[in-house]
């Protein structure tokens, strides 16, 4: 039965693209291209296309750019070279004239940019989170230390291994082992969110202190961490990246989404008014289909609304 769907649903799909091409003289991307509103609404349609198409040239520019964003090769010179060789070939394929159809040749080449950005940046994401922390690399513990001086700037850290630890909500007396599930990639989001957005984090910090709402700050943030990669791996966080990203996505957008989920996931919190941390489970699922459904609506765009606002 499913069989029989698909084939109705690609053959009536083909008519369609081959009577619209007929009576309005443009092919697919081009009608995207020109009809759609830019930002995710665009590059989700020109994506969908891209990936329906039975074009063996097509296929084969799709996978050798699924090949170079894995391999993080989307870069400077590179980037525009490859982005320019990727339009070429489906000028050559759909027989656009860039000459007249210039303003095409720019916004496909936009919409190619954050498609594979997106791809690439995930790659880097999940590079970030296979790094383990490590205690001996100086590196690692610096950041470890700028974390704190941003979260308790009034008070100066005993000893490495203290239980002042838990004053910003890890566990132990070293929170190195906290750090297992997302390695490097979550103390680099907690040090954004404390440091590029530092009265929101003093005061979702103040928050988690709270005597009956309290929660351990620290270990919800990499709990976050491991959604905001969850949304990012679903491609659920693409709306959030095409709407927001004005060149190619970076590392940055992504703790900036980071830091928008923990800012709101504290409100949430507050207003869940939790009998105790035992409700942190459903309380999150509940919070992250929230903003599944809101990351939905292709038109959203996500912001931490305060007034010292960087984004």
């Amino acid at each position: 039965m499913y069989n029989i769907w698909w084939f109705f649903t690609s053959y009536l799909r083909s008519v369609l693209k081959w009577f619209l091409r007929r009576t309005t003289g443009l092919c697919e991307l081009q009608r995207i291209c020109y009809g759609e509103v830019s930002g995710a609404p665009r590059i989700s349609a020109v994506e969908k296309s891209l990936n329906l198409s039975k074009s063996p040239q097509i296929k084969k520019l799709i996978a050798y750019l699924n090949d170079v964003s894995d391999n993080l090769r989307l870069k400077g010179s590179t980037e525009r070279e490859i982005l320019k060789g990727a339009v070429s070939t489906v000028l050559l394929v759909k027989r656009i004239n860039p000459r007249i159809h210039f303003q095409f040749v720019k916004n496909f080449s936009k919409c190619v940019e954050q498609i594979w950005g997106y791809r690439q940046l995930l790659a880097e994401v999940e590079s970030l989170r296979n790094i383990k922390f490590d205690s001996n690399n100086l590196e690692h513990e610096a950041k470890l230390l700028q974390l704190w001086e941003a979260l308790m700037p009034s008070v100066e850290l005993d000893n490495r291994i203290s239980k002042q630890w838990q004053d910003i909500g890890f566990q132990g007396d070293d929170p190195k082992t906290d750090f297992r599930g997302m390695g490097l990639l979550g103390l680099e989001n907690l040090l954004f969110f404390a440091t590029e957005y530092r009265m929101p984090a003093q005061h979702v910090l103040s928050h988690s202190h709270h005597p009956v709402y309290g929660y351990c700050f620290a270990i919800v943030g990499i709990n976050l961490t491991s959604m905001a990669l969850h949304l990012l791996r679903s491609g659920d966080a693409k709306t959030y990246f095409y709407n927001t990203s004005k060149c190619l996505p970076s590392i940055r957008l992504f703790h900036q989404f980071y830091s928008y989920l923990f800012y709101e996931f504290d409100r949430y919190w507050l207003e869940c008014k939790p009998v105790d941390i035992m409700q942190f489970s459903n309380i999150k699922l509940k919070f992250e289909n929230n903003i599944r459904t809101s990351l939905m609506d292709t038109n959203a765009v996500f912001k931490i609304n305060v007034s010292v606002d960087t984004v």
